[in-house]
C-alpha cells in the first residue's frame, strides 16, 4: 500500500544573522542574575579559585590602564572554560584583586574569540548572549578577512584583553597538552606590527592561563554511576562483572567499543596493536569515510581536513546567505532536496565527531592509585566515545561536576620584545614562541602535580 512521503527530521535551516559584536549593559545585567544558573550546567556548585593570581592581576592592570595589549591564551579541556572565565572576570576578578591591593582603572572584562559553529549548535542563548558581550566569531576553514580584521582591531584598540584558545577547540585533557595551533602567536605579532605603524609604543603580551579540575565526594559517587551507564551500553551490567577491578571494567568497555568501530569501518588488525594505535586507525577511517561521502580529496593535515568536513556539513544544515524569506519562496521540490542534503550532512558529521574524539582520546588506562581527576576525565571521555559511536556529538557529552576549578596563570610572553626576530625569520620565531607557550602550560601542570604530591 502506498505511504505518503514524510519529510526528514533534519531540515535545512536559514543562515544565522549575527549583529556586530558589542558590549550590552543590559545583557551584562542579565548575566549577573542568571549566569551562575547557566554555569551550574557545567560546574554545579564548584568553587573557582586563583593560583599565581598576581600574574593575572598585573596583566589585567596593564591592559586596562592602556600600558599594554593583552591576549589571554587559555586552556580549553572541557568545554565550559570560556563561560566560566567570562563570568569570573566580570563579577569576581575586581573584588579578588582589591583584596590584594590591586585596583583596576576600568571594570575588568575579556573579549572571547569563538568558532562560528558554536552559534549553530549552541542555540538561541549563544546567538543572543555572545554578540552582546563582545565575543567575536571566526571561521576555522574559510577565509574570514572581516573576522580577522575585527580581532586585530579589538586587540590593538584595547583596553580589554582578548581571550583565544590556542588548542583551537576542546582538547578533552586537563593534565596534558595534545596540540596547540600557531594562530594566537601570528595574531599577536600582527598586532605588534600594526601598533608600530601607528607609532603606539605599547607591548603586546600573551598571558597563558590553565584550567584544572579537582573533585570531591560527589565525583567519587558519580564516577561509578557513569561507569555503570557505559557498562549498560556495552552489555556488561551483570552484578559479577561489576565486581571486577576498576581498570578491568573500563578496559572491557573500551575494547568492546573499539571492536564495534573497527567492524564498522572494516579495519583489519593483522598484528597486535595497542589501544592508542587502534584509536588512531579509527580516527583516520572515520574522517576518510566522511570525506568520501562528501566527495572531498584528502588534502592537508588531520585537523585541516576535519575542520573542512565540519564546515561543509554545517553549511548544508544552515544555508549560507539563504534566509527565511528565501526558503519560503523555494518550490517544494527544491526545499525537499535541501532538507535531504541537510539530513545527509548530519549523518556524515557523525563520522567527523567520532574522528575528533578518537584523535585526542589515546591515553593509557588510569591505574588504581591514579588521582581522582584523572580517573574521572578518562571515564568522561570513555562515555563520550560510546556516545559518539552511537551517533552523538559534543553537545551530548556528559561531565561530572568538579568540587573546585583552579585558574592558574603563568608569566606573560612579551611579543614586542621578539618582533625583530620575527621580522628576520617568521617561521622560526613563531615556532619558538609557540614552544614557550606550550612549556608554560606544561609547567603549570607539573607545578600542580608537585603541590598535590606534597
Amino acid at each position: 500500500m502506498y505511504k505518503p512521503y514524510k519529510k526528514p527530521v533534519i531540515k535545512a535551516s536559514p543562515d544565522i544573522k549575527l549583529p556586530e559584536p558589542r558590549i550590552s549593559i543590559f545583557v551584562l545585567f542579565l548575566l549577573k542574575i542568571f549566569g551562575r544558573l547557566y554555569l551550574f550546567l557545567f560546574y554545579g556548585v564548584s568553587k573557582a579559585v586563583l593560583n599565581k593570581e598576581k600574574m593575572l592581576f598585573d596583566a589585567f592592570n596593564r591592559a586596562l590602564s592602556g600600558k599594554s595589549r593583552c591576549i589571554i591564551a587559555f586552556r580549553h579541556p572541557n568545554g565550559g572554560e570560556p563561560q566560566l572565565l567570562a563570568w569570573f572576570f566580570l563579577f569576581h576578578l575586581r573584588r579578588c584583586a582589591a583584596k590584594q591591593g590591586v585596583h583596576f582603572s576600568h571594570w575588568p572584562h575579556a573579549i572571547f574569540v569563538y568558532g562560528y559553529d558554536v552559534i549553530r549548535w549552541g542555540g538561541w542563548v549563544a546567538r543572543y548572549i555572545m554578540p552582546n558581550v563582545g565575543a567575536m566569531p571566526i571561521y576555522h576553514s574559510k577565509v574570514d578577512i572581516r573576522g580577522m580584521t575585527r580581532i586585530y582591531n579589538t586587540i590593538s584598540d584595547g583596553p580589554f584583553p582578548v581571550a583565544i584558545a590556542p588548542e583551537g577547540q576542546v582538547s578533552y585533557s586537563t593534565d596534558s597538552v595534545p596540540r596547540l595551533e600557531p594562530g594566537v602567536i601570528r595574531i599577536g605579532f600582527s598586532v605588534v606590527r600594526h601598533l608600530e605603524k601607528k607609532n603606539i609604543n605599547c607591548p603586546v603580551e600573551i598571558l597563558p592561563l590553565s584550567i584544572h579540575y579537582r573533585f570531591g565526594s560527589w565525583g567519587k559517587l558519580t564516577i561509578e554511576i557513569l561507569l555503570r551507564n557505559i557498562e549498560k551500553f556495552c552489555g556488561y551490567s551483570r552484578r559479577e562483572e561489576r565486581k571486577l577491578p576498576f581498570g578491568e571494567r573500563i578496559r572491557k568497555c573500551r575494547d568492546h567499543i573499539l571492536e564495534l568501530n573497527e567492524t564498522r569501518y572494516n579495519i583489519a588488525n593483522t598484528a597486535p596493536l595497542s589501544a592508542e594505535e587502534r584509536m588512531e586507525k579509527i580516527a583516520n577511517a572515520a574522517l576518510e569515510t566522511a570525506e568520501r561521502k562528501l566527495d572531498l580529496k584528502k588534502e592537508g593535515d588531520f585537523f585541516t581536513r576535519q575542520h573542512r568536513v565540519r564546515q561543509i556539513c554545517w553549511d548544508r544544515i544552515y544555508l549560507p546567505g539563504i534566509y527565511k524569506d528565501n526558503l519560503n519562496k523555494m518550490t517544494q521540490i527544491k526545499r525537499s532536496v535541501m532538507d535531504l542534503a541537510a539530513g545527509e550532512a548530519w549523518y556524515i558529521s557523525r563520522h567527523q565527531e567520532l574522528a575528533d574524539l578518537c584523535w585526542y582520546f589515546r591515553g593509557q588506562l588510569p591505574a588504581e592509585d591514579d588521582a581522582l581527576h584523572n580517573k574521572i576525565e578518562f571515564i568522561q571521555n570513555l562515555h563520550d566515545l560510546a556516545n559518539r559511536t552511537m551517533g552523538g556529538a559534543y553537545a551530548n557529552r556528559v561531565s561530572i561536576f568538579p568540587r573546585k576549578v583552579i585558574i592558574k596563570a603563568a608569566p606573560v610572553i612579551n611579543l614586542t620584545e621578539r618582533i625583530n626576530q620575527y621580522n628576520k625569520d617568521k617561521k622560526t620565531t613563531t615556532a619558538d614562541t609557540l614552544s614557550d607557550l606550550h612549556k608554560a602550560f606544561l609547567d603549570n601542570i607539573e607545578e600542580m602535580y608537585r603541590t598535590e604530591q606534597g
